[in-house]
């Protein structure tokens, strides 16, 4: 196994400090086949799965000389467990892991001075341990035959362990991670299909026992909930791709063992009380047997039930009888994925949101049926007011049956609950009011950096001319590699051939999630492409000119600047560029120049070809993350634009709410309809509306505005004099609902998902007191977008323009002449905003399409971090607050 020190190849990466370790097993085909000189291969069949246990490792004998082959039989070590590894054998030790009484693997460390005879692609270095198929029991190392191996991937063990492993897993915990993704990767392409997935979980037992414990998947293709719980699994391990990496692999072991809190080892703790004989299944027998026996499995499954009255109480026997129908859903044994995903429901059931929002749903389902009919659900409207405050907050139903408006939006909410379905169930319910903000939604977890690895082209990029954009990546957390050992193509036609093996080799070797490349270096991603190297999600900055297509099925987000002075680009050509890519997979973000103010004078300026936005306000690294986005790198990045407020501006904007519904439940007119002719409520200085609006009002963002026109010391001296609640319910329901509505459809025709908070935002909004009396008091639109623009052009295109940051709407005089008292007046508005795009001095009224025949709904001065929204739409804007300030 041993060769005597050998050179790297050029291309391979630097070797890091103390050495690494690599999963190697048999071949089938094999992705990268060697074998040390002198010793011809043989066939052997592939690596079983690793699970490696406290004591897998064990020296076998002294420490040998350097370059001394040791291949001869070790015994296999049972393995009783799964836990830390301890110290490393001494140089030169054999030792074997078992699992069960299988033997996986024979295992090697090198000493530090010793390389491994390897291809320069495995970038195998020094100081490493070797996981191979288990030699015959009579081999020795003279003369024999020498099984087949090849190198899977190296993890990288150093002084930074937790940064160089993707992942925190223990050393033998992320073999066996490698090792299983192996048995499923059987091309040893480094990517997995849905079909392979499905292939290894029928297959191997040892990918079924890994990736779901207690199911046997061997017929799957027959069994129609096993197929359901691996088509649901393998999308769960990849958030919705159609790929998995094995970074992809990796990380979501991690996130199951990190998600073994205390509640879920008591599950399991108590299962294994239930499934005494230990075959990771039970009976209803086995349930009632150990809640009869242990008070402890009673106390966790049917708290407050006394479990000794099980065979003779029958109301006891017929909770457990429901209970077992709950959790296997009346299959004959119950798996410990059955336990864990029952409680762990249960436990989501019981948050105070969800918990309330079932109680309404029983309160309408009150005959038990499971599902409610649009006559229940006006009889319940019309009678019990808790089911009224929670579906239509602030209105009143009880004359729901005599008062048409009441009814029309009875019923229209009926409708949209129900999705053109006849009756309701609650999963239809709960989904409806978490979107809506009746609950708030399920916080979206981060993008882990931590566990994403960037694999950056150097030519081109600037690490020494211009560093702050790869320094700006580094410093965001992401696992990063350069490729510096190619030349720079200066020249036009630049041959890049000769030089896409070196960087396939630095792919193979770190499985990067993502490449980026920027200026020149495009070109080597256009090469990389064409010739199949590289399929994976890629980040351009600045189109290159040898980049005419996009390939298909590959995330791709493209950055370029107005006035790029190196590749020259108008916005046209780069948008039918990205329109030969796959449709929401590919997204360009573009820096754009505003009309002109005033002659040369512009309020927003785009880049040029260094593209200084990409390191302010976190850009760079939010395009990495959105190339990375299931849901498409435009959804993401639009997401994003709210974690540029503060965090009291996003505590207030939530605690007003998102939506129209919100809204209404704090209108004051009689019966909170806005019917009447008063449309200015005061809202009082002590209450909590007026301080959440306060907050909105004041907190500046996390950066500082492009669009800065106050200092803190000037922004903290004004005041808020007066706050007036607009209740206009003829507008409302005229203009503005039907316009939610039809975005909300639009929406569900391009399969995205309508976002409140996200597809509709707080923006403020300045003008004389003649026209805020109009928008205030017209009943049928409040707002006229084709008739306004900007104070002195349409500097992003037609429409009627909201400032995120009150401080600009002040600042800029929009706001009119002050008041005699020297007081001021503006609005603060709900927007509808949809899906946006960047505004252009050309728009007039008609947005771009996105994806035809739907266009975006509004447009923005920028798509990092928008300051200035246009709407097109009267009903895009709710106007809800008159704020008078001075």
């Amino acid at each position: 196994m041993l060769a005597a020190p050998q050179a790297w190849a050029p291309g391979s990466p630097p070797p890091r400090s103390l050495g690494s370790i690599a999963a190697v097993s048999g071949p089938s085909p094999p992705r990268t086949s060697w074998a040390p000189a002198g010793l011809s291969p043989m066939a052997q069949s592939p690596l079983p799965a690793m699970r490696l246990p406290p004591g897998a490792l064990q020296p076998r004998g002294p420490p040998a000389p350097v370059g001394t082959p040791l291949l001869s039989a070790t015994p296999s070590i049972p393995v009783p467990s799964f836990g830390a590894l301890p110290s490393p054998p001494s140089t030169g030790a054999l030792g074997s892991i078992t699992l069960g009484s299988t033997p996986l693997s024979t295992v090697l460390l090198s000493p530090p001075s010793t390389s491994l005879q390897s291809p320069p692609s495995s970038a195998h270095r020094a100081g490493s341990a070797v996981f191979m198929s288990s030699p015959p029991p009579s081999w020795s190392p003279a003369g024999s035959a020498f099984p087949e191996v090849r190198v899977t991937r190296t993890l990288t063990f150093d002084s930074s362990l937790a940064e160089a492993l993707e992942v925190e897993f223990t050393r033998e915990e992320h073999v066996a991670v490698a090792g299983v993704f192996d048995l499923i990767d059987l091309d040893g392409d480094g990517v997995i299909s849905k079909l392979d997935f499905i292939t290894a979980m029928q297959r191997h037992s040892a990918v079924n026992v890994f990736v779901l414990p207690g199911m046997d998947t061997s017929a799957l293709l027959t069994d129609g909930e096993c197929f359901d719980a691996v088509d649901a699994t393998f999308e769960h391990i990849g958030g919705g791709k159609q790929r998995l990496s094995f970074s992809d692999f990796a990380a979501h072991f991690h996130r199951e063992r990190g998600e073994k809190t205390p509640k879920t080892r008591t599950m399991t703790g108590i299962f294994d009380l239930i499934d005494r004989d230990g075959n990771g299944s039970a009976s209803k027998l086995d349930l009632i047997a150990a809640m009869q026996q242990d008070q402890s499995v009673s106390d966790f499954v049917l708290p407050g039930v006394d479990s000794s009255k099980l065979m003779t109480d029958e109301k006891c026997f017929d909770a457990v009888d429901d209970l077992w129908g709950a959790i296997t859903g009346a299959k004959a044994r119950m798996s410990f994925a059955d336990f864990e995903r029952h409680f762990r429901q249960s436990m989501v059931d019981k948050t105070p949101k969800s918990k309330k929002c079932r109680e309404v749903f029983d309160l309408i389902d009150a005959d038990g049926q499971g599902s409610i009919s649009k006559l229940k659900f006006l009889a319940a409207m019309q009678h019990n007011p808790r089911v009224d405050e929670f579906i239509l907050p602030g209105a009143d139903s009880s004359q729901v049956m005599s008062n048409e408006w009441n009814f029309d939006a009875v019923d229209a909410m009926f409708v949209s609950i129900a999705g053109g379905k006849r009756r309701i169930n609650y999963t239809d319910f709960e989904n409806h009011f978490r979107k809506v903000g009746g609950m708030q939604p399920a916080p979206r977890p981060e993008p882990d950096r931590s566990r994403r690895r960037v694999l950056i082209i150097g030519p081109g990029f600037g690490r020494d001319m211009n560093p702050r954009q790869g320094l700006t990546i580094e410093q965001a957390g992401f696992q990063v590699h350069w490729v510096l050992n190619i030349p720079n193509p200066e020249q036009p036609n630049f041959p890049v051939g000769p030089y896409l093996g070196n960087i396939k080799a630095e792919i193979d070797w770190f499985r990067p999630d993502v490449v980026a490349v920027a200026s020149k270096g495009g070109v080597y991603a256009v090469g990389l492409w064409q010739t199949g190297c590289w399929r994976g999600p890629t980040l351009m900055i600045n189109a290159h000119p040898m980049c005419k297509h996009l390939p298909q099925g590959m995330p791709v987000v493209l950055a370029h600047g107005a006035n790029d002075e190196v590749y020259p680009a108008a916005r046209d050509e780069l948008e039918s560029l990205m329109a030969t890519g796959t449709p929401d997979s590919c997204f360009l973000y573009f820096t754009a120049n505003s009309g002109q103010v005033y002659p040369g004078q512009f309020t927003r300026e785009g880049d040029r070809h260094n593209m200084e936005s990409l390191v302010l306000r976190d850009c760079i690294p939010r395009l990495l993350d959105a190339v990375l986005c299931p849901e498409g790198p435009e959804v993401h990045m639009v997401r994003t634009w709210g974690d540029r407020l503060s965090d009291g501006r996003i505590a207030a904007e939530r605690w007003l709410g998102y939506t129209p519904e919100r809204l209404r439940r704090l209108w004051a007119s009689p019966g909170h309809q806005g019917r009447d002719k008063q449309k200015l409520f005061e809202v009082c200085q002590t209450s909590e509306e007026f301080e959440q609006v306060f907050v909105a009002f004041k907190e500046m963002p996390r950066e500082t505005p492009a669009y800065l026109l106050y200092s803190p010391e000037e922004w903290d001296r004004t005041r808020i004099l007066r706050v007036d609640r607009i209740e206009n319910g003829a507008q409302e329901e005229g203009c503005t609902r039907p316009y939610y509505q039809s975005v909300r459809r639009t929406f569900e025709d391009q399969r995205l998902e309508f976002e409140p908070g996200v597809h509709t935002c707080w923006a403020f909004h300045g003008a004389d007191a003649a026209a805020l009396e109009s928008i205030i008091t017209n009943p049928v639109n409040g707002f006229q977008p084709l008739a306004t623009g900007s104070r002195n052009s349409s500097v992003w295109g037609s429409g009627t323009y909201f400032a995120r940051d009150a401080q600009y709407v002040a600042g800029s005089h929009f706001c009119g002449q002050p008041a005699p008292d020297g007081t001021r007046q503006m609005l603060m508005c709900l927007l509808v905003t949809g899906m946006p795009c960047l505004g252009d001095p050309e728009h007039r009224g008609v947005l771009p399409f996105r994806r035809k025949p739907h266009r975006y709904n509004s447009s923005v001065d920028s798509l990092s971090s928008p300051e200035v929204y246009i709407v097109q739409n009267p009903g895009a804007a709710i106007p809800a607050y008159l704020i008078t300030f001075a």
